[in-house]
């Protein structure tokens, strides 16, 4: 299969990549991630994602322009239904860009994260994949979580705290949010 596998920053692509070139799988890494912000933490996390691609000459395309307006816009009215939109607008552009390049298959380190909504991710990348006369590769990342964090820390790798969007981050640091959580 040809693989292009949607990564939303370095961390999260520890294990995928080490997965998938223990399979003797080729793939690239596609970054397409208008939800993080601010610009800097953007900025942060794609600067990292091709340096340790390049290092590792695993071939790397990022979504340009960064389209942080396109995604508030989207979810503006409903930020406590961002995450559906935020899946469906990476993987409708991880497939798009698929299609257009030639790739049979695409995946998303999406699925490396314990906080993500696995079912929903898999169920929107079949959609895609069926739209764009692909298959979505689908495969619970999750189990190498704790391989991950503990060779991101080795390296010492930039480790984000919130998933990249703004409201993410406001859940993750504003007490009003913590308070919440405790209820």
């Amino acid at each position: 299969m040809k693989l292009l596998l949607h990564t939303c920053c370095a961390p999260c692509l520890l294990y995928p990549a080490r997965y998938l070139r223990d399979l003797g799988q080729d793939f690239t890494v596609f970054a397409a991630n208008p939800n993080i912000h601010p610009y800097q933490e953007y900025e942060r996390r794609t600067t990292q994602l091709a340096k340790y691609c390049a290092d590792r000459a695993i071939a790397y395309h990022e979504e340009k322009p960064y389209a942080m307006r396109e995604f508030l816009a989207q979810v503006a009215a409903a930020p406590d239904e961002r995450c559906p939109i935020c899946y469906r607008q990476r993987l409708l552009k991880t497939a798009t860009f698929a299609h257009k390049y030639g790739f049979s298959h695409f995946s998303t380190t999406l699925l490396y994260s314990r906080y993500q909504n696995h079912e929903l991710i898999k169920k929107i990348g079949e959609e895609m994949a069926a739209a764009h006369g692909l298959t979505f590769f689908y495969h619970d990342f999750r189990e190498g979580w704790s391989e991950g964090i503990k060779i991101s820390k080795e390296m010492a790798m930039y480790r984000q705290q919130y998933c990249g969007c703004i409201y993410s981050e406001q859940e993750r640091y504003d007490p009003q949010f913590q308070n919440r959580k405790k209820k």
